[in-house]
């Protein structure tokens, strides 16, 4: 993808986000979360030849590194019930 890590700043802001929107409680510490954020920003660097690769062309060669990013982030939201579509009704 070549979008670049969040820096410790945007961690946090996604530790509070992610605190003030879930929608159950959380069955773990705040360390364990901030260790879970962590984790998954580096696995993210770690997979973006993997999710490159899966991509289709035309839009593997066409799309920005922010455009994949987004489309990953639109599919999970899917996946994970917060992204209502017009379409729903």
């Amino acid at each position: 993808m070549g979008a670049l890590s969040l820096d410790p700043t945007n961690r946090q802001r996604v530790l509070a986000a992610f605190m003030r929107d879930m929608r159950a409680p959380c069955p773990v510490t705040k360390t364990d979360l901030v260790a879970a954020i962590a984790a998954v920003d580096d696995w993210i660097d770690i997979n973006q030849a993997s999710y490159n690769t899966a991509l289709p062309q035309p839009f593997r060669g066409a799309a920005s590194a922010e455009l994949k990013a987004e489309l990953l982030a639109f599919v999970v939201m899917r996946r994970a019930g917060r992204l209502h579509a017009e379409e729903d009704g």
